[in-house]
């Protein structure tokens, strides 16, 4: 069948397809569609930033970016829902400004619906958004699709892989996942749950492949916990940290930090506060771990001040930028300060990081950065080969679709799959159509893949 006969029609009720429009040759700004019946079912819905210091072939030139939606807003009336696999903005950051355009029902976990709730609350669209929150674990019926939701672990609370089942066939949703034995937050990942899929014939697993250049195993965030502690403890200065806000574990792992080394913990920026005000109101902040309000922490002694800054990635208006410049109005750094980097480098933001870490250094501020350092200061929230390798062996799908990374990950990833054994790997881009079943093969090009601007 040539590409215009596909492109002209919808997929039929023996067949099962599926088609990123953002997140597949790049990591962030993950929307996913699977066609099946007539019908398409929507997973994430996110957003990527805008680096002015990266070499791009976009012309849009906007903060904050989304994956275009016309393929699917120009018949929304076949979108049955939209799935949030948890609350990360590349996961659901777009959606308050997208939804206008697509009306349909929204599927998230109590967590991701607070942060949701919040996000239309505050930007006053969207108000009128049907959330229908499904527990941990739970199971939806969506027009032709059956989605069972699988707890797994990951940075955030409340993440969720999904099982989708039709008539045509199943698909596993990894959404971003990793193995950890001893995590900060929720359960520890339970090898069986994933074990029992390749009993029920996984037509295809489309994969996380962040991490897939990097060899063995993550680290656990209990290690990262212990690092923490081992550089701040002994520490006799200010201790700014800075990481990704929606990591409510690492949050915690410093809250507990700042009570052993008898400090008092701060949060700076305003999505620090919104994430950890969802964490109170959902349950997972304990009751034991105080904050103290900002405007104090300029009075306190250095040795008892121990904050945590959005900005890791050297966004020109979060918190640790404005420390860097002088510009925040509640602490000014000073020399032999110690200012940690306690989250990966997200490929694209070099410069802007670099940028930030020398006007650190030319106030004369310590920076810890992972490179520094044999202890585990980060661990991410992504799996490493040897992850991939006993995911694939436990599942055992007969395709594997990589997706969440650049076209090297993504190769990696499938490599991974098939010395797992995985018979088949499909490898493509945004707007790329993979046809699961009952063919299977990539269509390339098959949607418009670009961007929008979201006014943020």
């Amino acid at each position: 069948m040539t590409h215009a006969a596909v492109a002209e029609r919808l997929p039929s009720a023996k067949e099962l397809w599926f088609l990123p429009l953002g997140g597949c040759g790049e990591i962030g700004m993950n929307l996913n569609l699977y066609g099946h019946d007539g019908q398409w079912l929507m997973v994430d819905c996110g957003v990527t930033f805008y680096n002015p210091l990266q070499p791009t072939t976009q012309t849009l030139t906007a903060e904050v970016q989304a994956a275009d939606p016309a393929f699917i807003s120009q018949q929304r009336e076949r979108l049955c829902a939209i799935i949030i696999t948890h609350a990360h903005e590349d996961h659901i950051g777009a959606l308050p400004y997208l939804w206008p355009r697509l009306q349909a029902p929204v599927y998230c976990t109590p967590f991701a619906a607070e942060i949701l709730r919040r996000k239309i609350a505050r930007s006053g669209l969207s108000a009128d958004m049907p959330i229908i929150e499904i527990p941990p674990g739970g199971t939806c019926h969506c027009g032709p699709f059956v989605i069972n939701w699988l707890n797994i672990t990951h940075s955030i609370p409340e993440p969720q892989a999904l099982l989708i089942t039709t008539a045509a066939g199943k698909v596993f949703h990894t959404a971003d996942w990793k193995m950890d034995a001893a995590p900060i937050l929720g359960r520890a990942f339970k090898p069986q749950v994933f074990k029992r899929l390749a009993k029920q014939g996984i037509t295809a697993m489309v994969c996380d492949s962040t991490n897939a250049l990097k060899s063995g195993f993550s680290l656990s965030e209990t290690a990262c916990y212990q690092a923490l502690l081992t550089v701040i403890q002994p520490f006799k200065r200010r201790v700014v940290v800075t990481g990704f806000s929606s990591n409510i574990g690492r949050l915690i792992s410093l809250g507990r930090i700042a009570k052993q080394s008898g400090r008092y913990l701060a949060l700076f920026g305003r999505a620090m506060e919104n994430m950890v005000g969802a964490a109170r109101q959902c349950g997972f902040w304990p009751e034991d771990i105080p904050l103290i309000a900002n405007e104090h922490v300029g009075f306190l002694p250095p040795e008892e001040v121990l904050v945590v800054a959005t900005g890791s990635q050297g966004e020109p208006k979060a918190a640790l930028t404005k420390l860097a410049e002088d510009r925040h109005r509640q602490l000014l750094l000073e020399p032999d300060d110690l200012v940690i980097f306690s989250a990966m480098l997200i490929p694209g933001n070099e410069m802007l990081i670099s940028r930030m870490v020398d006007k650190l250094k030319a106030k004369k501020v310590q920076v810890l950065q992972q490179a520094d350092t044999l202890l585990p200061i980060h661990v991410s929230g992504h799996p490493n080969q040897g992850e991939l390798d006993l995911l694939y062996r436990y599942v055992q799908p007969e395709i594997a679709v990589p997706v969440h990374g650049e076209a090297a990950h993504m190769q990696a990833n499938a490599q991974v799959a098939k010395l797992a054994g995985v018979r088949q790997q499909l490898l493509g881009q945004n707007g790329d159509l993979f046809i699961l079943a009952p063919q299977r093969r990539c269509v390339a090009g098959f949607a418009h893949a670009g961007r929008v601007a979201i006014n943020n």
